[in-house]
This record gives structure tokens, C-alpha cells and sequence, in this order.
């Protein structure tokens, strides 16, 4: 594959600075912890690393309410220490994506200041959305929009001493930007510039369907599109013309949309807009093998008519880890199904959780891997008086929030807290040394050990088409052009495995009859 082709069948991880290690030993992650584990990342063979916002932030949103894109978060380092790490990783052969987030900004970003300070009817309001309230003295918020937040029960909208409202589709420290403003566009595409003159091969955006709103604003009436502020047509004028910007460059870009639309969603990855987007069905699809089978096959489908890679990802910083959600009844994954003491087998869900690897990293396209699910971490459950989320506080305390994904890694089994650093600023379960990254890479029969030679094997399935292969009930099975074989077992019986050279790799131990047992995956050579 050719070198500027890369991020079509790359390993991406994902990293959460905030959690990742600690350097300075002040419980926060930062870049120091993640400079000295670079060898890491090199050693699990990841092909580039997307960092989530690491930018200066009043942490309101997990770094998703960004005050200055061109200036490190202080708790994280510095931009030279940045520009250092592009560098570092690049040279281990490990390309950088940033995380931007057009939507809105932090309250604190100094556009909003301005905007505060200088009133209604303002040119430095013109950059948001404000608008006079409804009701006979402007008390009622403009619209009736809900919050992006799935459970919240609080609105949109916030209202200022001198009476204006202003739109916050996520919480009142996220101001949406007006992206109908020419100085907003602009705004961005210098980010752009600044970024992938640093060095970075990559952007990811966050929340890429929201940008454009209705000008009118009106309420969120039920029927046909357009919707009033998801997945509007105008947008895709705003990445014809950052394409423009990464083509300069040679960036590239993976976007975060979320439409049950295949036909709209396939939109976004036209040739001239953004390379890749994130493929969240298959993320929340059940543990279940026609549904992934069609999840799949939709997939594929919908992507081969404009020619873009899919993407695979088992779980991110949003989502409940995958070893927990394979232990429960509901495998599946949903937002609005959240709730705290949803009981989980771990030892199903890890077993699942490694076959569910062996069956991503062998699908045509590029894997996304979150920080620690290479060591099989669950999810932990936060005790309420630690939960940061505002997820959960805009539920009405209903929600347990997304921290439970979040918490930072154990690296050394018999150090201080598990070897991250300082006292980590979400703690760690009781027995999270068990899952440390120095003990697993003793253990050949451990999840950092499936994931390190899963990603060494993988460039064996060559870069072709999947072609499915007959299989008894419950049992996935694929092929690509290479003739190397994937199967996936998740049927309650053993499977009998088909004639095969080579057995490449296996999610766990074949039955005394050399049969693959449930919940097992295998790669075979023909």
C-alpha cells in the first residue's frame, strides 16, 4: 500500500492524555507519561495515535470545551513538548491525529468573553447563536431543542442578566459556534494549518454532523429532513473546503458522525470531503453473529460505492468497555440504557472481548483501539462523590456517566497506583494492578499479548475485499484475497474448523477434538 495511503488500513490507539500516565507524578496524565511510553505503543504496533483534545481547557467537558486550540492544556505540558512528541512518535514510525471540536467552545474561549462583555445586537455575538426568549417578557429559551447529552432533562439554551439567550447543544460552558459566520470558517481553517504544520497527519472531529444550524432556529418539529441542526446539507460545503486545507498538507481526517442514514452518512466520505468517519454501528452492535454479520456487510456496502475505507472500533471514551458490555445480558450499547449496578461475567466478557479483537483487526479497513482495551480493562464503576462527568449531573444523578471508561491505566503491577504515576485523579478499582501492562507482557497467554501479535499478523490478510464463507448457524466466517480465513464462534456449540494449512492465531485454546469452542475467534491459513 502506498505511503500516503496509510490511514486506509491502519491501527489507530487512542489516547486520553488525561489517563494515560502520569509524568510529573501530580495524578494527571500528561505528555511526559506519554513520551516515555512511546517504546510501548511501538512495541503493540500501532501505526498512529489519536489524542483526544489535549488543549487549554477548564475541563468542564473532559477537554471537549476547548479555550485556545493553539496552546497545550498546562496540565498536560506545553506546545514545544507537543511538537516533541509529533516528533518522537513519527520517528518510531507513529503518526499523530488531534481531536478538534467545531461545534462550540469553552465559555472561557476569548471569543465568548468579547461576546460577553459587549451585548446585545453585538458584531462579537454574531460568532454564537443568541436570540431574544420567548413569552410575554422573554423568559422561555427560543426553541425546543434537546440536549446532545441522551438522558438530560436540562435545556439548551441559557439566559444572560441583559436578557439574551444563547444555544449550547452540549452544557452551558459549550457555547455553539455560528458557523454561517465567515469568521468561524476561517477560524478553523487556520487550525488546521497550524496543526498540520506541526507535524500532525491527522484530524479528527468531533461531533461532525452538528456545525450548521437552521438559521431561523425553529423547534424540532417530527418528519422529514432537514433536521434543524443534525446533518445538514450546508456542511458539506465546510469540509469540501478543509479538504482543500489537508490536501495541502497530506492530513487526513476521520470524522465522528452518528445518522442511521447509510445513504447520508456515505455523504461525508465523498471523495473531496473527509477521508474516513467512525463506524458506530458495529460499536453497539449485540454479541450477536447475524447482527454482526449484517452490520458488517452494511457497512462494507455502504462504503464501496465512493471507494473510503470502513472503520472498526470495539469502544471509546464514550462508550462502556467492551470486556463489561460482553459479560452483560444486553451486549449491545446504548446511551439512553445507562445505568448504575448493571451486573457483568467478566470472564465471558473477556473472552468475548478477545474474540471481538481477532474479528476487528481482520476486517478490510482501520482499526481503532481505546487505551486499555489492549489490557482488557472492564469498566469501573465510579463512586458517585468522584464522578466528573456532566453526563451524569445533567441526568438528574441517573446516568453513571462516561468515567467509568476513563479511569487511568495500571502500568507497573507492584508499584504505587498500579504504576500511573501520582494519586490518579479517578480511582482505580481495587485489583486494577491484576490488569498492569509490565505483568501482561510476561504472560503470552494475556490480552496484551493477543493484541501485540494480532496486530504483527494482520498486514496477512492483504488489503482486498471480504468475501464470506459458508458456516453452521452462529458461526461468522470470512475470507480475504490473501486465502487467510477468519472464523468467529458464536454458537453454543463447538465449531469443527475448515481444512487449513496453518492455525496464525486464536483467541483462546481449541477443544480436546480441535474444535473452536464458543466465544472463540481463530485465523487460519488455507
Amino acid at each position: 500500500m502506498a505511503q500516503q495511503d496509510w490511514w486506509r488500513s491502519a491501527v489507530i490507539y487512542q489516547v486520553y492524555v488525561r489517563s494515560f500516565a502520569d509524568g510529573d507524578g501530580d495524578g494527571t496524565g500528561d505528555l511526559a507519561g506519554v513520551r516515555a511510553r512511546l517504546p510501548y505503543l511501538a512495541e503493540l504496533g500501532v501505526d498512529a495515535l489519536w489524542f483526544n483534545p489535549w488543549y487549554l481547557s477548564p475541563m468542564k467537558d473532559g477537554g471537549y470545551d476547548v479555550a485556545d486550540y493553539r496552546a497545550i492544556d498546562p496540565a498536560f505540558g506545553t506546545l514545544a513538548e507537543a511538537e516533541k512528541l509529533i516528533a518522537e512518535a513519527r520517528e518510531l514510525g507513529i503518526r499523530t491525529i488531534v481531536d478538534i471540536v467545531p461545534n462550540h467552545v469553552s465559555d472561557q474561549h476569548p471569543w465568548f468573553q468579547a461576546a460577553l462583555k459587549a451585548g446585545p445586537g453585538s458584531p462579537e455575538r454574531e460568532l454564537f447563536h443568541f436570540r431574544s426568549g420567548r413569552g410575554a417578557h422573554g423568559e422561555l429559551p427560543p426553541n425546543d431543542w434537546p440536549s446532545q447529552f441522551v438522558g438530560s432533562t436540562e435545556p439548551v439554551w441559557t439566559r444572560l442578566p441583559d436578557g439574551d439567550w444563547y444555544l449550547h447543544l452540549f452544557t452551558p460552558e459549550q457555547p455553539d459556534l455560528n458557523w454561517a459566520h465567515p469568521a468561524v470558517r476561517q477560524e478553523h481553517e487556520d487550525i488546521l494549518r497550524f496543526w498540520f504544520e506541526r507535524g500532525v497527519a491527522g484530524v479528527r472531529i468531533d461531533s461532525a454532523a452538528l456545525l450548521a444550524k437552521d438559521p431561523d432556529l425553529p423547534d424540532l418539529a417530527t418528519g422529514p429532513h432537514p433536521h434543524p441542526f443534525v446533518d445538514r446539507d450546508e456542511l458539506h460545503d465546510i469540509y469540501r473546503s478543509w479538504r482543500a486545507v489537508a490536501d495541502e498538507y497530506g492530513g487526513v481526517f476521520v470524522g465522528e458522525v452518528w445518522l442511521p442514514d447509510a445513504e447520508r452518512f456515505a455523504r461525508y466520505l465523498r471523495p473531496d470531503e473527509l477521508h474516513t468517519a467512525f463506524n458506530f454501528s458495529f460499536l453497539s452492535c449485540p454479541w450477536d453473529a447475524e447482527r454482526l454479520r449484517t452490520s458488517i456487510g452494511t457497512t462494507l456496502a455502504e462504503h464501496a460505492p465512493i471507494g473510503a475505507p470502513a472503520t472498526w472500533v470495539l469502544c471509546n471514551h464514550d462508550i462502556t468497555r467492551t470486556v463489561t458490555r460482553y459479560g452483560r445480558t444486553d451486549t449491545g450499547f446504548d446511551f439512553a440504557s445507562k445505568a448504575f449496578g448493571t451486573p457483568s461475567d467478566l470472564a465471558l466478557g473477556t473472552r468475548r472481548a478477545r474474540a471481538a479483537a481477532l474479528l476487528s483487526l481482520a476486517l478490510p479497513g482501520a482499526v481503532y483501539v481505546y487505551q486499555g482495551e489492549e489490557l482488557g480493562l472492564p469498566e469501573a464503576e465510579i463512586p458517585r462523590e468522584r464522578i466528573e462527568d456532566p453526563m451524569h449531573f445533567r441526568s438528574g444523578g441517573t446516568d453513571p456517566g462516561r468515567d467509568g471508561c476513563r479511569v487511568p491505566l495500571p502500568w507497573t503491577a507492584d508499584a504505587p497506583h498500579a504504576g500511573f504515576g501520582g494519586e490518579p485523579w479517578l480511582p482505580q478499582p481495587a485489583g486494577w494492578a491484576a490488569y498492569a501492562a509490565d505483568r501482561q507482557a510476561a504472560d503470552p497467554a494475556s490480552m496484551l499479548a493477543l493484541y501485540r501479535e494480532a496486530i504483527r499478523l494482520r498486514p496477512a490478510f492483504g488489503d482486498g475485499p471480504l468475501t464470506w464463507l459458508p458456516a453452521p448457524e452462529g458461526v461468522l466466517a470470512f475470507t480475504r484475497d490473501t486465502g487467510v480465513r477468519c472464523l468467529v464462534n458464536l454458537a453454543d456449540a463447538p465449531a469443527e474448523l475448515p481444512a487449513h494449512s496453518r492455525v496464525l492465531l486464536a483467541s483462546g485454546p481449541l477443544d480436546p477434538r480441535g474444535r473452536l469452542p464458543r466465544d472463540t475467534a481463530i485465523w487460519l491459513r488455507a
